[in-house]
């Protein structure tokens, strides 16, 4: 009996949902999963595991990347390849806590309108007529996250685990990749992680920032689907 092809399945960061990655899931087919109602990376992990069957390339984008590194420690055998975008594998670091209280107090005191005002910019790196563009789609889905759901993702980033060693024990097939513009998960994070992986391919894209997968979808897609092909992991 020939063993299925693994289900692409993409997973979404912090206060996103399917439109960050939904232009690369067009042109490569795969199920699409955001986290509200959750907070902590185990249960979104083993959310994700319970609601697909079969070997899996787990393609995470930020929060997304850590809840895929959590999926590899939980069900190793069914992860059958990995894809981190704009993310890291890295514990809490000192001050974070203090960062993320400041983001929390703007949505608590002044709504998820003001909190999208005040994330989304540092996080985009694309050309100004391209970050214009996305703008309105973009604030929508922050403003569209309600508050309880927000401070749960909070909490699960926060009480997180050093991943550092879960990817470097990962045997399958991994592509890093990131973008130059990206100032929350940079390229030195990436290259970091390809040291506890050296076997993992890394890409980093121009013109882009921390929300690559929307704002250059399309190179987006060219990188995964060419790394798809040389893994042997090409969606069919």
């Amino acid at each position: 009996m020939s063993t299925p092809s693994p289900t692409l399945v993409y997973l979404c960061g912090l206060l996103s949902d399917a439109r960050v990655w939904a232009p690369v899931a067009d042109a490569l087919p795969g199920p699409i999963f955001a986290f509200p109602g959750f907070d902590s990376l185990e249960t979104m992990a083993r959310s994700v595991l319970a609601q697909t069957t079969g070997p899996l390339v787990l393609v995470g984008h930020s929060m997304g990347g850590r809840v895929a590194l959590e999926a590899v420690r939980q069900a190793p055998d069914r992860i059958a390849g990995l894809v981190l975008a704009n993310t890291g594998v890295h514990p809490p670091a000192e001050g974070e806590a203090a960062g993320r209280q400041r983001m929390i107090d703007i949505a608590t005191g002044q709504g998820m309108a003001a909190l999208a005002e005040a994330w989304l910019p540092p996080m985009m790196g694309a050309a100004p007529a391209r970050i214009a563009a996305l703008m309105p789609s973009l604030r929508a889905m922050v403003e569209g996250q309600a508050l309880e759901d927000y401070l749960g993702q909070i909490a699960a980033l926060l009480g997180r685990a050093d991943a550092g060693p879960v990817l470097a024990g990962y045997g399958g097939p991994v592509l890093l990749l990131s973008a130059d513009e990206d100032r929350w998960s940079p390229p030195a994070q990436h290259a970091a992680m390809h040291a506890l992986a050296p076997h993992a391919t890394i890409r980093i894209l121009p013109g882009a920032g921390h929300m690559l997968p929307v704002e250059a979808p399309d190179a987006v897609t060219a990188v995964l689907r060419a790394w798809l092909a040389e893994s042997g992991l090409a969606a069919a």
